[in-house]
C-alpha cells in the first residue's frame, strides 16, 4: 500500500502512526459523498472527492537491510464530477493522483434509455469480475486487492485498468439479471507486452482488433441495480448472487517476437445475510482462467479466491466493527504460485464513506522469501 521509508521507525512510532490514522477518521465522521448543484428542473452537475491514506510497517523493505520499514502513503486522491442534461443523458469525468499527477480516470458519455437498457461510450472500466468492478473505495479489507487473484485492473490498460470503448449494459427480470457487453481498445495487459501504437511503431504485424468483454450476473435475493458492482453491503442488504465475465481480443498479446491472442474468464459468488439484533455474515469466492496464447506464461494461468466477513450491528463508539480474513492464489504456466492471506477488521464509521481499516498480509512466491506487512488505511469520500 504505501512506499518504502527510508530508515526504519521504532513500535512506539508506529502505534503513534496507527492512532494518527484513527483520530483523523473520527473527526469527520458524518462525511457524504458528492454534492449536486440544480440548474433548472433537469440539468445540474455534482462533485466530489476521495481519499485513501495508509500507515505500512513492511518486512525487510527498509534501505541497508534493515528488519522493517514504516511508512505513510497518499494511496489514491480522487476528484468526482458528473453532470445531468436530461433524465436520459447524463455524463461522468473523474480523476485519479497517480503518485506525480493527476490524470484522467474516467471520461464517459451516459445515455439511459431504461432500467434495462443503457449505453455508455468513453473511458472506462470494461465488464469483468465483481473485484475489479468494485474498485478499491467498495472492496472489503481496506482497498481493491488486485495483483494475486484478480488480474484485471492490476494487469494495466490506459490507467488504473480503465479502457476506451462502448458498454451497454442493463438490469432485467425485476432488476436482479444484469448485465454488460463492450468493445473496447484492448491489449490490456501491460506486462511485457506492447500497445497497438508501440506494435506499428516496431513494425509487428497484427490484426488492429477489439477486445470484447461482458458480464452476467444473477441475484437471488435482493437485487443489486447499476453498472459498478460492490464487494460488500456491510450489512445493508440480503444477497445472494452468482456472476461469470469474459474478455477476448485477437491479438490481444503484442510482443516483437510474436503475437497472439488474449481470453479471460471467471465465475464469482457473494453471499451476504443480515441476522436481526445481531449483524450480517458474508462469504465471497472467485475462480480465474487466464490465457495469453503462452506467451506471457506469467500472466497465464488459474487463479482463485475466498473471503469471510462479519458486521456487529451494535456500535462501538461512532461506528461499527467488521472482522474479515481472506486467501488468494495464483497458479502461474511457470510454475510460480503466488499465495497471500489476509486477515484484518474495518472500523465502519459512515458505510464506504468514512472508514479505517487495519489488515495483516503475508504473501508467499514459489522460490522466493515470505513477505509480511501490516497496513491501516484511513478512507474518507465527500
Amino acid at each position: 500500500m504505501g512506499r518504502v521509508a527510508k530508515n526504519s521507525r521504532s513500535s512506539g512510532s508506529s502505534l503513534w502512526a496507527v492512532a494518527t490514522l484513527v483520530a483523523g477518521a473520527c473527526a469527520v465522521g458524518q462525511a457524504h459523498a458528492g454534492a449536486t448543484i440544480k440548474i433548472d428542473d433537469e440539468k445540474s452537475v455534482s462533485v466530489g472527492f476521495g481519499l485513501r491514506e495508509s500507515y505500512t510497517s513492511l518486512d525487510d523493505g527498509a534501505p541497508g537491510g534493515g528488519k522493517r520499514s514504516s511508512d505513510f502513503n497518499l494511496d489514491s486522491g480522487r476528484l468526482y464530477f458528473g453532470a445531468t442534461l436530461n433524465k436520459n443523458i447524463k455524463g461522468m469525468f473523474n480523476t485519479e493522483w497517480d503518485g506525480d499527477k493527476i490524470r484522467v480516470l474516467d471520461a464517459a458519455g451516459q445515455f439511459a434509455i431504461s432500467p434495462e437498457l443503457n449505453i455508455w461510450a468513453g473511458r472506462l472500466l470494461s465488464p469483468s469480475d465483481r473485484a475489479n468492478m468494485a474498485g478499491p473505495y467498495y472492496s472489503l479489507g481496506g482497498g481493491y486487492w488486485a495483483g494475486v487473484a484478480s488480474r484485471y485492473g492490476y494487469n494495466g490498460g490506459i490507467f488504473r485498468g480503465r479502457d476506451d470503448g462502448v458498454v451497454v449494459w442493463g438490469n432485467v427480470a425485476d432488476g436482479k439479471l444484469g448485465y454488460s457487453f463492450g468493445a473496447f481498445e484492448g491489449h490490456t495487459l501491460g506486462i511485457g507486452t506492447l500497445t497497438q501504437s508501440q506494435a506499428n511503431a516496431a513494425g509487428v504485424k497484427a490484426d488492429d482488433a477489439l477486445m470484447y468483454a461482458g458480464r452476467v450476473q444473477y441475484d437471488f435475493w435482493d437485487a443489486e441495480p447499476g453498472y459498478y458492482g460492490t464487494g460488500n453491503y456491510l450489512g445493508n442488504a440480503d444477497i445472494l448472487s452468482i456472476g461469470v465475465a469474459g474478455r477476448y481480443q485477437k491479438d490481444g498479446i503484442l510482443t516483437v517476437a510474436r503475437s497472439g491472442k488474449y481470453s479471460s474468464y471467471n465465475i464469482d459468488f457473494l453471499m451476504e445475510k443480515r441476522f436481526k439484533g445481531s449483524g450480517a455474515v458474508a462469504i465471497e469466492a472467485a475462480y480465474y482462467d487466464y490465457d495469453t496464447d503462452n506467451i506471457v506464461l506469467s500472466e497465464q494461468g488459474t487463479a482463485y479466491s475466498a473471503g469471510a466477513s462479519y458486521i456487529f450491528e451494535q456500535k462501538a463508539g461512532w461506528g461499527k466493527l467488521q472482522p474479515f480474513a481472506r486467501f488468494q492464489k495464483f497458479n502461474a504456466d511457470t510454475n510460480i504460485d503466488t499465495k497471500q492471506v489476509d486477515a484484518g477488521v474495518n472500523y465502519i464509521i459512515d458505510g464506504y464513506n468514512a472508514q479505517v481499516s487495519a489488515v495483516y498480509s503475508k504473501t508467499k512466491i514459489t522460490r522466493a522469501g515470505d513477505a509480511d506487512k501490516f497496513a491501516v488505511t484511513l478512507q474518507l469520500q465527500y
